[in-house]
């Protein structure tokens, strides 16, 4: 199957072949009919796309302090790279479509293959989807309409958000795609309408949906003009649909309303405004997110928890379904925006015209015969020597770091796997991998693959270590290990079955800063203190769904763990763990060790981000060795006072090499098992001190 990427360093687009992508829990897999390429919002991507590195900055004024923060803190070789990993990355595009339902995932209920549904998928002949990110098609609705129900979902929310009354003066302001909608949904509710754009055409097509409208042409502000219109009253409310880069459309918007008039802002405007503008009318302003209240939240957008109607009565699924309730009952025609349909295999005629044609949006057309396969084979797959090795998972620290390692050791990564393909495919295409999948059973029935690398969310690692080990697999996995004590006895039983080698990326322990201390410290009684200055996660982000990463005393501070082991020589014989908060993020932990040293682990969520991310002390037999963020470290209490300044390493590149190096000729883990196990037992057990307020005894 095909899918449309844009290069966000150059703008260009082109066509990737996917493998055919798995549906997880509440998830929907669609082959396509119809998808929209609004003007608009792809124009922008494009833009920036092409625009260069000070061009980028300027869009994005408000990230340059991150990455200056990130200099400070990591170094500059660091913030480069991680710059150049968001900038040199292949987005998938478009956010619209329609399609038929061929395959359904666990937990999917009120949907059945051969279902017509409108979703949010990408420009591709087959999507995988969230349950609770698309909505079911009336009969009655054609395809050509119901590609618009994204769209037309993002102006109801707008519209909800002003919250308007039947007979109210509602302005939109920019009849582009979302006003064009706006207009007929206002219309619908019983509103008078004008509104208000400089482009001509626009303007035009508007009046057939029966409204007044202003065409400021020239640049002017229109307030004057709407309400020249309404008998000299001022608006009601105000729906911003425009993209503009000054501040003359929130300030005009201001002007043309009532006293306690609403103001909403959907479009893409600067939103600086003069205070008297809004303070003399005690105005409201809001800007609306997307199609509706689940959008952007990680476990609605699983497609496995739903809001309570009760409650959230207009959710994004919700307000798909309203806008499709209106195409049927005839409230709303988007195909007669002034839509131009192409055969999906224009694409780039598409896209070298966007913005320069003469309709408002643009639909692709995609042919019923679609060809797919669970596996796409790369033309450009690079040769390695060595045993063969396979990779599941294509994230972010995939592409950074594990791909990188095996092209530098020559490694031969015969496939790649990613649960719906697109990201395998890319980074097969990148790095040369001999084929992509969506389906990790092909990586283990594969004769020729020795060694599985595993990057996944957390709640993936023990099934698929699991399963790598009963196919004869030697097994590096990310960690952490395992998510839960059942999880951890699985493996263990697994691992002494299939006598197979079984490595898992605790990097720090590699570092060559961890390394040079722990020679220097020599043996004997040491004090281990070890700090991170984690930094606050949004409830969007993965990590805080536990179900999913175990949360972050599991999922993170195991690294750190492993680390004070590795620095006493000794495993973990018992931890103690105390938080001031409730939400087990910001831990101080006490482990003690089997040989009698002793270790602090502070793992803070809430510190400044200034400050260096890991901070490690180690004290003992008069010597003191402080490590800074992995950039430098200090020794004292020597002959003389060595100091090392080498940039930041946390060890990545020495793991790598040596597991590298193993696959080749063979060899031991670079962990002992019974490490392995003592470390993630651990954190378990600091889990259950932290609920139970005592301390635990490691197994």
């Amino acid at each position: 199957m095909k899918q449309i990427i844009q290069n966000l360093n150059s703008g260009e687009t082109s066509v990737i072949e996917v493998p055919m992508p798995v549906p997880g829990p509440g998830q929907v897999v669609v082959r396509n009919t119809r998808s929209l390429v609004s003007s608009g919002t792809e124009r922008m991507l494009l833009d920036f796309g092409k625009a260069g590195w000070l061009g980028k900055v300027r869009q994005q004024p408000e990230r340059v302090q991150e990455v200056m923060r990130k200099v400070r803190t990591d170094g500059w070789m660091a913030t480069l790279d991680a710059v150049q990993n968001k900038i040199n990355k292949e987005i998938p595009l478009g956010n619209s479509s329609v399609g038929v339902v061929v395959a359904l995932g666990n937990e999917v209920t009120g949907l059945k293959i051969g279902d017509r549904v409108a979703s949010n998928g990408a420009h591709a002949e087959v999507v995988c989807v969230s349950r609770n990110l698309c909505a079911s098609v009336p009969d009655s609705v054609s395809d050509n309409d119901a590609a618009f129900t994204v769209i037309g979902a993002i102006a109801l929310q707008g519209i909800r958000l002003i919250n308007p009354a039947f007979g109210e003066h509602v302005v939109v302001y920019g009849l582009g795609l979302i006003g064009q909608l706006a207009v007929q949904l206002l219309k619908a509710n019983g509103c008078r309408v004008t509104g208000v754009d400089p482009d001509a055409q626009r303007c035009a097509l508007a009046r057939k949906w029966g409204i007044a409208v202003v065409c400021n042409a020239d640049g002017s502000r229109a307030a004057s003009f709407v309400k020249s219109l309404n008998d000299n009253k001022e608006a009601d409310a105000v729906l911003i649909t425009a993209s503009a880069k000054d501040d003359e459309i929130l300030s005009d918007s201001a002007d043309m309303c009532r006293k306690r008039g609403r103001i909403v802002l959907t479009g893409v405007v600067n939103t600086q405004f003069a205070r008297n503008d809004f303070y003399k009318k005690e105005l409201s302003f809001q800007v609306s997110s997307a199609y509706g209240p689940g959008r952007y939240d990680y476990e609605y957008e699983s497609g496995t928890t739903d809001y309570p109607e009760a409650f959230v009565r207009w959710t994004a699924r919700r307000n798909m379904e309203a806008v499709l309730q209106a195409m049927a009952a005839g409230q709303l025609s988007p195909s007669e925006t002034d839509v131009v349909i192409r055969p999906f295999s224009e694409y780039k005629e598409v896209y070298e015209a966007l913005g320069s044609g003469d309709g408002i949006a643009t639909l692709f057309a995609y042919p019923e015969d679609v060809s797919v396969s669970d596996i796409v084979r790369c033309p450009s797959a690079r040769a390695g020597s060595g045993e063969a090795v396979a990779v599941i998972g294509a994230g972010n620290f995939c592409t950074r770091v594990i791909l990188p390692a095996l092209q530098k050791h020559h490694l031969r990564v015969e496939m790649i796997a990613s649960e719906h393909g697109l990201s395998a495919a890319q980074s097969a295409k990148k790095f040369g991998i001999a084929a992509a999948t969506s389906y990790t059973r092909h990586i283990f029935e594969h004769d020729k693959v020795d060694t599985v690398f595993i990057a996944t969310p957390h709640n993936t690692h023990a099934t698929l270590v699991i399963e790598s080990l009963q196919a004869g697999k030697n097994v590096f996995v990310e960690k952490p290990l395992a998510i839960n004590s059942e999880e951890l006895e699985a493996i263990t039983a697994a691992y002494r079955k299939a006598g197979k080698v079984l490595d898992v990326g605790f990097n720090r322990r590699h570092a060559p800063y961890a390394v040079q201390a722990k020679r220097l410290m020599g043996d004997g009684d040491r004090n281990i203190n070890i700090t991170v200055n984690a930094g606050a996660i949004t409830s969007a982000n993965w990590l805080s769904d536990r179900a999913a990463s175990g949360g972050r005393l599991i999922g993170e501070v195991c690294h750190f763990i492993d680390l004070a082991a590795f620095f006493a020589g000794a495993q973990v014989h018992s931890v103690c763990a105390q938080t001031s908060s409730s939400d087990e993020e910001n831990v101080s932990m006490l482990l003690r060790m089997d040989n009698g040293c002793c270790a602090v682990i502070n793992y803070f969520t809430n510190g400044n981000p200034a400050y260096g991310k890991e901070r490690i002390e180690l004290y003992g037999s008069g010597k003191t060795i402080v490590i800074d963020n992995w950039k430098s470290m200090k020794a004292y209490g020597f002959k003389r006072t060595p100091s090392f300044a080498a940039g930041q390493d946390k060890g990545h590149a020495a793991q790598f090499a040596a597991i590298a190096e193993r696959i080749k000729k063979g060899g031991t883990a670079l962990i002992p098992f019974e490490s392995i196990y003592n470390t993630s037992s651990t954190a378990l057990a600091a889990l259950e001190s932290l609920r139970d307020g005592c301390w635990k005894s490691v197994r």
